[in-house]
């Protein structure tokens, strides 16, 4: 890969104008973007690149999200990034350290002024007689395009104009009667809740992160619902790591840092394969874990019992049992039953009990999109995505010298993003020092197709159909393992004879059939 002068910090040149033509162009200025872009500044000094972000900051899902208590689902030491070690006193932190977190690094890296703000890329083209991806985006509702190289995907998985949204019958008697309805994806700046009756319909991560918030501190509610169809597993962690406390006061920063990532990484697969190969035993002690911060005789078995193995969907983590502890005192409870309809008092159940409500959360969670919802072309061809296999979960068959980021579903989202990050840098490395311009996954007829995730989460389900395929083996399987991955990923050589390489001076066509 031939390598162009590296672009202006700034959003323009020393002309004014902006480069539009590119060594890389990443896609999303969130958590994977910014950490795409900090790896390209360490390991490839002097590629030029751009950060195209549809919003006007950077952040990505800690920009956008504003529900009440919004914070991570997972510990920081695994959720921050490899390079840079988490310092806040929290493991279990909250959305607005976690945001300030990735601007500040953001910043020192020297990233911030890659952003290029209010793109919304729509369509991406690739000419494989040029070696070339054209990316054709609207900025203020005007049309604009980047050239590049390489094109990188790190805009997640979910749909951040519209969360997953079911529409209940009598929900314009609901608001007529006064009330409000809202989803978290979208919340409203003026909503106040304070000494209101709050409804929050779901059981997932969201829902569990708003009735403890909604249901405590200044501007409380008078009483929180959490409605669920079925209960989920919870697990109760503290929200501040007692190792990683000691640890700081013993060791240089980033070995306590690197030894606290490790034991949470550790005992989160240990956790996983626990609950994979004895699930029963698994099953005991969760329920005991919240039999234990529950009042006595709370019934456990319909509220925090699910139908469904652990990790068949993922496990809710809640930060010093704050649901728990909300429930357990009666400024909040567990409702399990089905939404019959919304009315002007509230929400009636089909068994017939009316819950009261001022406010209506429909915590319904979110949608996949895959990729942003970008358009991939290739020659003039469109990319139908699952006709396309996943390459080391990282890189789709097919699409040339495209890659993207998708993290784990049973660990931090970052793990997975910094080693794919670390193998991108590698491959247009070892690109740029033998000459190639082109390299395309190719797959293997005689590999089996599998779903592109085991998860069976609803919005996994939902849209299964409209995602690339994961294989039956090595490099095409998606491994839920990051131990694994860090020593098959890194070690993976890029002789493979899966990835083929080219010269733009020689038709990839030509090349693909040798």
């Amino acid at each position: 890969m031939t390598t162009a002068p590296a672009g202006p910090s700034g959003p323009s040149g020393p002309s004014g104008a902006e480069d539009r033509h590119v060594d890389v162009v990443i896609v999303g200025a969130g958590l994977s973007g910014v950490g795409a872009a900090c790896h390209l500044e360490d390991r490839l000094p002097g590629t030029s690149y751009a950060l195209l972000e549809a919003r006007d900051a950077i952040g990505g899902t800690w920009d956008l999200f504003r529900y009440p208590g919004v914070r991570s689902d997972s510990d920081m030491f695994t959720l921050a990034y490899r390079f840079r070690p988490w310092s806040g006193e929290r493991s279990i932190a909250d959305g607005a350290s976690i945001l300030r977190y990735v601007r500040e690094t953001a910043r020192e890296r020297g990233v911030e002024g890659r952003v290029r703000y209010g793109v919304r890329v729509q369509r991406a083209e690739f000419d494989s007689d040029a070696g070339r991806w054209t990316v054709h985006a609207t900025r203020g509702g005007e049309p604009v395009t980047w050239t590049c190289r390489f094109l990188w995907s790190c805009s997640g998985y979910y749909d951040y104009e519209h969360g997953h949204r079911p529409r209940f019958e009598g929900e314009d008697d609901f608001t007529r009667g006064g009330g409000r309805l809202v989803h978290p994806q979208q919340w409203p700046d003026d909503l106040d809740h304070a000494g209101k009756r709050v409804v929050v319909i779901g059981s997932g991560a969201t829902a569990m992160t708003l009735v403890p918030a909604m249901a405590t501190g200044e501007g409380a509610a008078a009483h929180v619902t959490m409605l669920q169809r079925s209960p989920g597993y919870v697990v109760s962690l503290p929200a501040v790591d007692t190792l990683a406390t000691w640890l700081r006061g013993r060791l240089p920063p980033r070995a306590a840092y690197a030894v606290t990532r490790w034991k949470n990484v550790l005992v989160t697969a240990g956790s996983y394969q626990l609950s994979r190969r004895r699930p029963d035993l698994m099953k005991r002690l969760v329920r005991k874990g919240v039999a234990a911060r529950l009042p006595e005789g709370y019934d456990v078995d319909t509220h925090f019992a699910p139908a469904y193995d652990p990790w068949d969907q993922r496990l809710c983590l809640v930060p010093d049992g704050d649901l728990f502890r909300v429930v357990g005192d009666g400024r909040a409870e567990v409702v399990t039953d089905h939404v019959d309809r919304l009315t002007e008092r509230g929400v009636r159940l089909v068994s017939g009990r009316e819950l009261e409500a001022d406010v209506v959360v429909t915590a319904t969670g979110l949608d996949l999109l895959a990729f942003g919802g970008i358009e991939l072309v290739v020659d003039g061809r469109p990319v139908h995505l699952p006709d396309t296999m996943a390459y080391l979960a990282m890189m789709l068959s097919g699409v040339p010298n495209f890659a993207y980021v998708i993290g784990y579903t049973n660990a931090s989202w970052t793990l997975k993003a910094d080693l794919v990050s670390g193998f991108v840098c590698r491959l247009l490395r070892h690109m740029r020092e033998r000459g190639y311009d082109v390299v395309v996954p190719e797959r293997d007829p005689a590999v089996g197709e599998e779903p592109f995730m085991d998860l069976q989460a609803g919005y996994v389900q939902r849209s299964l159909h409209l995602l690339p395929k994961q294989g039956s083996r090595a490099p095409w399987r998606l491994r839920q393992s990051y131990v694994r991955d860090l020593l098959t990923v890194r070690r993976a050589t890029l002789d493979d004879p899966a990835l083929r390489f080219s010269r733009v001076a020689e038709p990839l066509g030509r090349a693909l059939a040798r």
